[in-house]
């Protein structure tokens, strides 16, 4: 239920919404197609794909508390009959979004989207308590963005939702729906370039985030990627304000100065194209400078508070799978694991590794997973890591995974290397040799399954 003790959706606006007959009256309070997320008071989605029907989980769904359905046949709990499930989620998206008068901030990028996501909820949602709504975990594609929106509670103020993409088309679609007052574009690299072929390719792809902008809409740009224009010129044939952000000092919003914390991260001085602010990103590195300012520009695009923003990136931490940072215990001491497992691409994995190289640490040590799609490039890019893992002085580096070959070669006789098959064996030999002082990095796509690993050490599964 809503705060003022109104439903989600009854089964008469959820009908009306996607055309479809309700069975018997019903009200939600939230909106699932995942028969393990499903909560009691859930409407459950029952989705039909490639590999199996959600029709065959609704038994499930309602055992654990679903008070409503959508589906394409009729079952014997509370339900909306539609032809097609998939196009009804859609439709639920949309009408949630219909109804939603606040402002919306769509979030894109190579690297950094997700990150960037949840720190501008947690900005705006200091700025607005219980008014903020945004897409969790990583629902960025055709059917996270639908069921996103259509968890979007009726008195929302602002919405954060990511989009993602790997092939053309794809972002135009969900920007269209989305329908948002702010598009931005937080960095470009060569993830997905399998299908793309260039970085060129994805730019473009990427810059279809801004066909669906509402009249009179924000861009937000990187000023610092070699695609600032390509980027800007697609906005402005979509009518939409620019606004540059970057460490660059011709970006609309940009670090004018930014210098390590004295409690870790880096405390900035920003300027803003009306204002200017101090304040601290909790988070090490120069990338996550880069995402601070972008989140500036879009708290200032809604008009939301910029010192209260500030307030929060100076507490935010962490995301499992994305910088969250553990002390684990090793005979003698502690040592300091930074999870980046949940994905890895050059540009990211480039970052981070040189974030590791200004960690204060007895010993540095990388477990690094292959990067994945990177098509006809991958050996020419997992090579390339090996000047950065050397210049960030990595004493140990643990390669998984048979795309990582190139880069073992390249490191042979520089540094203490192992390459192996898969995440188990990298765990043991971790284990076997942590020291106290040491920083770990993990870094990896997320299919390599480094995040057994960090698992296996942090909570010390086997």
């Amino acid at each position: 239920m809503t705060e003022q003790g109104a439903p989600l959706w009854t089964s008469g606006e959820v009908a009306g919404a996607v055309g479809g007959t309700a069975s018997a009256p019903f009200s939600v309070s939230g909106v699932a197609f995942d028969s393990r997320e499903v909560g009691p008071g859930d409407l459950f989605v029952a989705l039909k794909g490639e590999a199996t029907d959600g029709h065959r989980f609704v038994d499930k769904a309602f055992a654990a508390g679903a008070a409503g359905a959508i589906v394409s046949q009729p079952v014997e709990y509370p339900h909306v009959l539609v032809a097609d499930t998939t196009e009804a989620l859609n439709a639920l998206g949309r009408a949630a979004r219909a109804r939603m008068t606040g402002k919306v901030i769509g979030v894109t990028g190579s690297v950094g989207k997700t990150s960037t996501k949840e720190a501008l909820f947690a900005a705006l949602d200091r700025f607005a308590p219980g008014r903020v709504h945004r897409s969790v975990k990583s629902y960025n594609n055709h059917v996270g963005v639908p069921l996103s929106l259509a968890r979007m509670p009726r008195e929302t103020l602002y919405a954060v939702l990511e989009m993602g993409m790997n092939h053309f088309g794809e972002l135009a679609a969900l920007t269209r729906l989305v329908r948002p007052h702010v598009a931005m574009v937080t960095a470009i690299a060569p993830a997905h370039i399998e299908y793309f072929g260039t970085e060129e390719a994805i730019a473009r792809a990427k810059s279809e985030i801004f066909e669906g902008l509402e009249p009179n809409g924000t861009a937000i740009v990187p000023y610092d990627s070699p695609y600032c224009g390509l980027l800007a010129d697609k906005a402005r044939a979509c009518g939409a304000r620019i606004v540059t952000f970057g460490m660059g000092a011709g970006a609309d919003v940009c670090a004018v100065e930014a210098i390590p914390a004295s409690g870790g991260g880096t405390l900035v001085s920003a300027r803003l194209p009306g204002a200017e602010l101090c304040y601290t990103v909790a988070l090490p590195g120069e990338h996550q400078v880069s995402n601070s300012l972008a989140l500036l520009a879009a708290v200032d695009a809604v008009g939301a508070d910029l010192a209260t923003a500030g307030l929060a990136l100076a507490e935010l931490g962490g995301l499992a799978g994305r910088g969250a940072r553990h002390r684990i215990a090793v005979p003698g001491g502690t040592a300091l694991l930074i999870d980046e497992s949940y994905n890895a691409n050059p540009l990211s994995m480039t970052a981070t590794i040189r974030q590791l190289g200004h960690e204060k640490a007895g010993r540095r040590l990388v477990v690094l997973g292959a990067m994945k799609e990177l098509g006809a490039r991958s050996d020419e890019l997992h090579a390339a890591l090996a000047g950065p893992i050397v210049e960030a002085g990595v004493d140990v580096a643990l390669l998984v995974g048979a795309e990582m070959a190139p880069l073992a070669r390249g490191l042979e006789g520089r540094l203490a290397l192992e390459h192996g098959a898969d995440a188990d064996a990298a765990t043991r030999s971790l284990r076997a040799q942590l020291r106290p002082d040491d920083v770990v990095l993990v870094k990896g796509s997320n299919s390599v399954g480094l995040s057994r690993l960090v698992a296996a050490l942090v909570d010390g599964e086997k």
